[in-house]
């Protein structure tokens, strides 16, 4: 995978790289750094993100003024500059120090120095845990390795990639650039589950659930009878499924879920065992 990723992005390059410059040519005057498209960094080569994907993946996390969002690997700074147009606080961690430098200048040279900040270090030796959005242009193989990180990030926490995946943990959206792309044309959305795999009691009957990312399955029983779960799913804290014919929606907090069934019926549960 990695190697094939590595073509896609050689093959970017040839085709986009005398736009890319291009678009981030600046005067010497101004900024002395040009980065180049392909130049090697430390685990990854860079390549711009289109300006129109950046903004179709901070839809798809609806993005709001009291997010902060975090850009690992923020490169020349467009996608934390973005955000912080968008009334965000953003933040780029970014390892090379000379992109960092240019970043830096060009939130203050547009106005949102305040809201955007660049710091230099290793992504997987800083903390980003307080990001509401985490955004990210990595290599699948750095993905696998942030997953476990970002499956722990609060419930709700979106995280958008663009174009890689998070292996076997299903985008719950993605999306696309439809004309004057070759290449890099996808985003996908992931929102952090909460933890609900375990023991739950709820109106007197055990819930039994076990959890892959945001998807559910288990049973309800009483002493007489048990039933399986169905369309188990969670989106951050919302949880719904069904059991028979009753659909279960509610909020997850902790160790205690509360919502109501067909909605009216309101029904709550406390987690006895599991975490």
């Amino acid at each position: 995978m990695l190697q094939r990723s590595l073509i896609a992005i050689a093959a970017v390059v040839m085709v986009l790289g005398g736009t890319a410059c291009a678009q981030l040519a600046v005067s010497p005057a101004t900024e002395a750094y040009t980065p180049e498209v392909g130049q090697p960094g430390k685990d990854v080569v860079w390549v711009p993100t289109p300006q129109a994907l950046v903004d179709l993946m901070l839809d798809m996390a609806r993005l709001t003024p009291q997010d902060r969002l975090v850009d690992l690997g923020s490169g020349d700074g467009v996608t934390v500059i973005t955000a912080a147009k968008r009334g965000a606080t953003a933040r780029g961690i970014e390892f090379n120090p000379d992109m960092v430098a240019l970043a830096r200048q060009r939130a203050e040279a547009q106005g949102v120095a305040d809201r955007a900040t660049f710091e230099q270090a290793d992504i997987f030796e800083t903390d980003f845990s307080q990001a509401t959005v985490v955004t990210l242009f990595l290599l699948p193989s750095l993905n696998m390795r942030l997953r476990p990180i970002l499956f722990d990030m609060p419930p709700g926490t979106r995280i958008v990639s663009n174009s890689f995946n998070l292996g076997d943990w299903e985008a719950d959206e993605t999306g696309a650039l439809a004309e004057s792309c070759p290449s890099f044309c996808r985003a996908l959305m992931w929102v952090v589950p909460a933890k609900v795999a375990g023991t739950w009691e709820i109106d007197g009957r055990t819930l039994e659930l076990s959890q892959s990312y945001q998807r559910l399955h288990g049973s309800l029983r009483n002493t007489m009878s048990m039933r399986a779960l169905d369309e188990g799913r969670l989106e951050g804290a919302r949880i719904r499924f069904s059991i028979g014919e009753d659909r279960y929606v509610g909020e997850v907090s902790g160790e205690t879920m509360r919502g109501t069934v067909n909605g009216s019926r309101p029904w709550q549960a406390r987690r006895t065992t599991g975490s």
